[in-house]
């Protein structure tokens, strides 16, 4: 598996790709969609207008097998630590908003390793691993500046959760009034503005679009009157408001003359919900599923250090962003807990090989899922967890189900090869279940029924 460069002519595309000091440690400007599906983007081949997000995909490389984990907080943490979910106990589920647990505290950040070397750490948007204690708020865990929520599902109006309210700057109760996109869109331009750019910047934008509730603003709907299907119309105007956020960061970054020093990533946290109108496209499955339409991300890299115009088809993890931007920055992998991911900054801007072995989708009491190049695993693909731990796992009585498929060749995973390639069987479930034998049990938050929603959620009535 190899780069395919792509030739296209790019008009008006800002000139992000030229590095005019190699030691310069580079801005960083990590950008996360919510629910995003696969074709949800035209760069992958959609149908809802998302330009800036196109141009920026086609000033880079594109990340064709780029993986996340079935659902948010897994991936969240996964991005933030580098170590698989497994090893958190976070790889079931999400972080419920009464969960009396989050991101261990052992865990080293992304953002504190970046702040370690001289970085300004920003996160603008959705946190999602925890916030029953301050020690668990982004301000603990290596963020300079705060601005958002704690949550996700919020009302993007309101900004309301079950009732409580949920929007802060700081770990503090903020009362900015708006739609939470464009609200996130301010806050980053205005940070950006006044930002001095001799001083490197990682910003994390986790936008929490295009997720439930389907909210949009009036003239994003009319823009897809077209659609026929409400569900779909809403969500196509959700992640056109995003783009034009996206827009908006750009041409800040552009005016405080930091573009051309910042390295973008873009990515969604997990396949999209197709109930919900997000499409796959080919791919099997949809959010929550470890099929491919529920772990395989649109995501892209542009900026500093990325050539234009490629394709890169080798598969990576979220996991990888951790090392490689930290050794980007000049930072430290040095830390007592070990890592998943590899610095795969060669994949990107040499088109070397994937540097891993093997890639852990997830692994949980009741099922799981590996890929080793082009061959996959899926072991009780059609198994629910259970979140909240309210019931024991159940497994089906004739004993596992097992699927093999190769990628390259079936990319939609209809042909299960497992009876006929049982040797490559054995190799992946036998490294299936030794990272099975490493994971930490999931944690669980059943709600109680004394439960009482705060006025503020991560504050104490």
């Amino acid at each position: 598996m190899r780069h395919v460069l792509i030739i296209c002519v790019l008009i008006a595309a800002p000139a992000i790709g030229v590095a005019q000091d190699a030691t310069k440690k580079p801005h960083i400007l990590f950008v996360l969609l919510d629910d995003l599906g696969y074709t949800d983007v035209g760069f992958n081949g959609g149908d809802i207008k998302t330009p800036t997000i196109d141009k920026l995909a086609r000033s880079g490389a594109r990340l064709s097998a780029f993986y996340v984990q079935p659902v948010c907080s897994p991936t969240r943490a996964a991005l933030m630590t580098g170590r698989y979910p497994m090893r958190h106990g976070l790889q079931v589920g999400v972080v419920r908003p009464w969960a009396q647990y989050g991101l261990p505290l052992e865990e080293r950040t992304l953002a504190q390793a970046l702040r370690q070397v001289g970085y300004f750490t920003a996160i603008i948007g959705k946190w999602h691993l925890g916030h029953f204690q301050r020690a668990y708020l982004p301000t603990a865990r290596g963020f300079d500046h705060q601005y958002g929520h704690y949550n996700g599902a919020l009302d993007y109006f309101t900004h309301l959760r079950d009732g409580g309210f949920d929007w802060h700057r700081n770990d503090q109760v903020c009362k900015d009034e708006g739609y939470t996109t464009t609200l996130l869109g301010d806050e980053a331009v205005r940070l950006i503005g006044k930002h001095d750019r001799r001083t490197p910047m990682f910003l994390y934008m986790a936008f929490n679009a295009p997720h439930t509730p389907l909210q949009a603003l009036p003239e994003h709907l009319r823009l897809y009157d077209h659609v026929k299907d409400k569900t779909r119309q809403t969500y196509s105007a959700m992640v056109h408001a995003v783009d034009e956020q996206i827009a908006r960061i750009i041409t800040a970054l552009e005016k405080q003359g930091m573009l051309e020093d910042t390295i973008i990533v873009f990515s969604s946290d997990n396949g999209g919900p197709i109930a919900l109108g997000a499409t796959n496209g080919i791919l099997r499955g949809a959010k929550g599923s470890l099929y491919e339409g529920g772990v395989r991300a649109a995501a892209f890299v542009a900026g500093k250090g990325i050539p234009r115009g490629i394709d890169v088809r080798e598969p990576l993890h979220m996991v990888d962003w951790y090392p490689t931007l930290i050794t980007r920055a000049g930072g430290s992998l040095v830390q007592k807990l070990p890592l998943d991911g590899k610095n795969i900054w060669p994949v990107l801007a040499e088109g070397k090989k994937s540097p891993h072995e093997d890639i852990l989708l997830n692994v949980t009491p009741s099922n799981g899922a590996i890929r080793k190049g082009d061959w996959k695993l899926v072991l009780n693909g059609s198994a629910k967890d259970d979140p909240d731990g309210k019931k024991a796992d159940k497994k089906a009585k004739k004993g596992d189900q097992i699927e093999l498929f190769n990628l390259a060749d079936d990319p939609s995973e209809k042909t299960n090869l497992a009876e006929r390639e049982s040797q490559i069987v054995r190799d992946l479930r036998a490294r299936l279940d030794a990272y099975a034998k490493e994971a930490v049990a999931p944690r669980a938050a059943p709600k109680g029924k004394d439960f009482l929603t705060p006025r503020v959620w991560g504050e104490r009535d």
